[in-house]
């Protein structure tokens, strides 16, 4: 009797969705998530925006994602891993950091614009697809409260959501957090930005331990110089993890005409 209702009501539920989705594209109608020129479906690009978007793909080095402009082997490493290794043992970004993936990091993060997460998190789930294996999961680069509070929301926490719906991953959130407000990074050197969060964040060891050793992926929505996921894979690190690895929507790169 109780699976009868629930099928009764999965079968009213499905066309009462679609019918408000129909009423809710008349009365807003899906835009461009950068240009707000008219599409066919939400939560995409126009063919204008998409094609100023830089995708990173193979040949890339193996440790920090930064791509190669030809193949020099599959174990071959960039002259930045070499010559500062990372705490972490792979990252990956959908895209390199332009014009035109600066503009959505942006609405997403100070436009009150959390819906970007779901197609941001699309181009990451394809360019992370080699951390995705085994029962690893997800860790969003916290905010420090006050900066939560004044932006409402954690965009990496957003960008985990939605990787994990794609995924099938956890998100484990409370994992790690930042105990000190920082200032922005934007706009600060390299040492700078490193000195800027030294000791910016804690782990909590006996959530970690409950996670028996399982690999971490931190997920945030810009690399720069990669200061700030160094910081949080030591943190997470001195509390007694292991593998970790990064994923983000986009990447610097240094050299290209973005």
């Amino acid at each position: 009797m109780e699976r009868g209702a629930a099928l009764v009501k999965t079968g009213i539920a499905r066309p009462l969705a679609w019918v408000a989705g129909a009423v809710l594209d008349q009365l807003y109608p899906p835009v461009c998530l950068s240009c707000d020129a008219p599409l066919a479906s939400a939560d995409a690009l126009c063919a204008n925006c998409f094609r100023e978007l830089r995708p990173i793909t193979a040949p890339l080095c193996p440790v920090l994602g930064l791509p190669f402009t030809v193949s020099i082997g599959p174990e071959a490493r960039s002259a930045e891993a070499i010559a500062d290794p990372p705490p972490f043992e792979r990252a990956r970004a959908a895209v390199v950091y332009n014009d035109i993936a600066r503009a959505l990091v942006g609405r997403l993060k100070y436009g009150d614009r959390p819906e970007l997460a779901r197609f941001c998190a699309r181009l990451m789930a394809q360019a992370g697809h080699e951390l995705w294996d085994g029962d690893a999961v997800l860790v969003p680069v916290p905010l420090h409260r006050t900066r939560q509070f004044s932006r409402r929301y954690n965009q990496s926490n957003e960008l985990a959501r939605a990787l994990g719906r794609l995924t099938g991953l956890r998100v484990a959130h409370g994992l790690v957090r930042r105990r000190k407000a920082t200032r922005q990074q934007v706009g600060l050197s390299a040492s700078a930005r490193q000195r800027n969060v030294a000791g910016a964040f804690a782990a909590n060891a006996e959530a970690l331990a409950r996670l028996n050793g399982r690999r971490l992926i931190l997920v945030d929505d810009v690399v720069t110089t990669g200061s700030t996921v160094r910081a949080v894979t030591h943190a997470l690190k001195s509390a007694g993890a292991g593998r970790v690895d990064v994923v983000s929507f986009a990447r610097v790169v240094i050299g290209t005409d973005a």
